[in-house]
């Protein structure tokens, strides 16, 4: 019976003391927590407007596509009302069923392939157009500045308008580049009829969107990278290329890497470019992830908010396993991100 007494004692004290442990910890990181914020009230207060636009704008059409992702919701089963009748809500939970219709259907792997055509093709192009350009124009060259004008032009013209003058350019019976064509006796060529040349000039639009973009931040840094580096290399008898591949890349690394990955994020949901211009025409040719998204929410009959919802919800998915990818990718590298 001592025995049992001394070791129910020695249980009582290990647990008391426990107890106390973990109520230290817990006033510890309260007071922590009191102090950061008697301390930085002001930084709180100018991040919580921020915080709850983002929360309402963001967050919650986010949580209501999820949700709406997992019933049988259409034009026809939501809640409605006709003059002053009510119609309730009726569409019901299917959990992922929409998924894996998704998934395992044509539709949506035969857009996702194009979407990855398309997105690689324009950040490839973007990317080495700027590159070259923004090498120029780091140069001392005469005009310099005209030029860095000339070339952001298109980036300050707002995204539709641009759009619209492409359409224009590409008209098969009136548009400028089948008149120059023409000119040379070259028959007109169907840019927006011909799935094969909608495609192709989908791309070339959205690149002369893209390129100002990229070239002013590559060329922000190529001029970072110190002068002093080419000076030591061309003494050292590197020719322009080992130039190139040793100082400039390197140097552009960090750069690179950051206007690569929103390139790539933006391009993926570039709605403007495909809508305006082929509507993801013609058939459903230059159809994108989020112009089909679209599609099933507003322009097939009855509207398929379920669908649509779905597809959203897999574009994020995608988007969010690319950057973790993406991220795992530079710290193998050595970088920071």
């Amino acid at each position: 019976m001592a025995v049992d007494t001394t070791g129910q004692s020695v249980a009582k004290a290990a647990g008391d003391h426990v107890a106390r442990g973990r109520s230290r910890g817990t006033g510890k990181s309260r007071g922590a927590a009191k102090r950061s914020l008697s301390t930085h009230w002001y930084a709180w207060a100018m991040v919580a407007p921020v915080t709850v636009v983002i929360a309402v704008i963001i967050g919650y059409p986010l949580v209501r596509g999820i949700y709406l992702s997992l019933t049988d919701a259409n034009e026809r089963n939501v809640a409605r009302s006709i003059g002053v009748n009510q119609i309730p809500a009726t569409y019901e939970f299917v959990g992922l069923d929409n998924y894996t219709d998704a998934l395992t259907g044509s539709q949506f792997l035969g857009t996702l392939g194009w979407t990855i055509v398309w997105t690689v093709s324009c950040v490839a192009l973007t990317f080495a157009l700027g590159l070259g350009l923004a090498n120029i124009l780091n140069r001392r060259i005469a005009g310099r500045s005209a030029y860095r004008l000339l070339l952001i032009l298109p980036w300050a013209v707002p995204g539709f308008v641009s759009v619209f003058a492409w359409r224009f350019l590409y008209n098969q019976d009136n548009g400028l580049l089948n008149k120059v064509l023409a000119g040379g006796g070259i028959d007109a060529v169907p840019w927006l009829n011909d799935p094969t040349w909608a495609k192709l000039s989908v791309i070339a639009t959205n690149v002369w969107l893209g390129v100002p973009f990229m070239m002013v931040a590559l060329l922000g840094g190529l001029q970072s990278i110190p002068g002093e580096l080419y000076e030591a290399a061309e003494m050292d008898g590197a020719n322009p290329w080992q130039r190139f591949r040793h100082i400039t890349m390197p140097g552009l690394r960090s750069v690179s890497t950051t206007v690569i990955l929103l390139s790539t994020i933006w391009t993926f949901n570039m709605f403007p470019v495909i809508f305006l211009l082929t509507r993801g025409g013609p058939g459903e040719a230059t159809q994108i992830l989020v112009t089909q998204a679209y599609k099933f929410s507003f322009e097939v009959s009855p509207r398929d908010f379920a669908q649509s919802s779905t597809w959203g919800v897999l574009i994020l998915v995608l988007l969010m396993v690319f950057a973790a990818f993406y991220q795992r990718v530079l710290r193998k590298q050595g970088e920071v991100w």
